[in-house]
């Protein structure tokens, strides 16, 4: 997809409202501060209250806040939004931001549901504005080191993560009904299909709660993707599981017919595989900042980063499959979940001109794929 450019640079900053004044949204605050490119123009939350106080304690008494974050965009003459409010609320700032004609930066999920992700990578297209979504994990450097051994291998067999805590967080995780699926696999599941440039076709997935559990929900999730090519993608992982906690990347094992990659998810991987060790292609890029630059560089390019929607949408459809298969028991279809998103999203669309947009997709998986969306620094 071809967006809308801006002229930017260090001598002539992107001017940005962030939209969330919360724990993230102060993460993104701090972020924007360290980075030449940008600059802040304001900060809006519905507690108007909370977001001058991430201002002041920011240093930045005269910032501009206010409650509406297009309407603050405009006072402020800021040229982008980045949109850090709960995944519910992702749907309708976004969706406003890009008809501003505002570029937008968001934290993921994408959305709260595939259906409200499929309206809004429409409304990107109606609006040829650049909606990009932070999938923080893409910019680990360990990562992309793992991504180009992985290429080495040759055919891949299986890739596997174990992802093991001992988090007591309280408030709405403790009472979700998937809240290890639905909070946190995202993280993994993107990173899986950005290791292996593969989408997925099938998920079957078992959850469970074990006796000692604080959660309300299933805390514990295995799940086993078949990917294109073939690949099993297993995560096996915990939200209640004290003693030898993982890394919060979780530990990676890649078996390809050459050899094997390891990453313990906090150090750099180790090859141990029939090709020569040499270099592994690493990123110049890492965390939220480095999804900031990339968004920036974009703008200026108009070269389509990854994690532009509709590269990012088959992530959140991994985790919508894996739900879907933990209360059905069987095996659930990628293609399957896609469709009635897409259905879902006709029938509920607002806006003609998106709903137009959605009812010219004759396959949701060939629009989401399109051209390589892949940045990888």
């Amino acid at each position: 997809m071809s967006f809308r450019t801006i002229p930017c640079s260090p001598a002539d900053p992107l001017r940005v409202v962030i939209a969330g004044a919360g724990g993230m949204g102060r993460a993104w605050l701090a972020t924007v501060a360290d980075s030449p490119e940008v600059t802040l123009a304001g900060i809006a939350d519905l507690d108007v209250a909370l977001a001058r106080d991430a201002a002041d304690a920011a240093g930045l008494p005269d910032l501009p806040v206010g409650t509406d974050a297009v309407a603050l965009a405009r006072q402020t003459g800021a040229q982008a939004l980045i949109n850090v409010t709960i995944p519910e609320a992702h749907h309708p700032v976004t969706t406003a931001a890009l008809f501003a004609g505002l570029p937008v930066l968001g934290e993921k999920p994408v959305a709260e549901n595939v259906s409200r992700a499929l309206s809004m990578a429409a409304a990107a297209e109606v609006t040829g504005e650049l909606f990009m979504v932070s999938q923080s994990r893409r910019w680990n450097p360990q990562l992309a080191a793992l991504r180009g051994m992985t290429a080495r291998l040759g055919a891949i067999g299986t890739v596997s993560t174990a992802f093991f805590r001992s988090e007591r967080f309280g408030g709405f995780r403790d009472l979700m009904p998937y809240p290890l699926l639905v909070d946190m696999a995202i993280h993994a599941f993107d990173s899986a299909r950005f290791l292996l440039r593969a989408e997925p076709v099938t998920a079957y997935c078992q959850s469970y709660n074990p006796p000692w559990s604080w959660f309300a929900g299933d805390a514990n999730a295995t799940v086993v993707f078949e990917m294109e090519g073939g690949t099993r993608y297993v995560y096996n992982g915990s939200w209640c599981s004290p003693g030898d906690i993982t890394s919060w990347n979780g530990t990676w094992r890649v078996s390809g017919e050459r050899g094997t990659a390891l990453w313990d998810g906090d150090h750099e991987p180790v090859l141990d595989a029939e090709v020569a060790a040499g270099e592994a292609a690493g990123s110049s890029y890492s965390g939220i900042a480095g999804a900031l630059q990339v968004f920036v560089r974009a703008l200026r390019t108009g070269e389509p980063p990854s994690g532009e929607v509709h590269e990012n949408v088959m992530s959140l459809a991994m985790v919508e499959a894996a739900v879907r298969s933990a209360t059905s028991g069987r095996v659930e279809r990628l293609d399957d979940v896609l469709e009635r998103a897409h259905a879902q999203a006709l029938g509920e669309e607002t806006r003609a001109d998106v709903r137009n947009a959605l009812a010219g997709w004759t396959s949701v998986r060939d629009v989401l794929a399109g051209p390589e969306r892949v940045e990888t620094g």
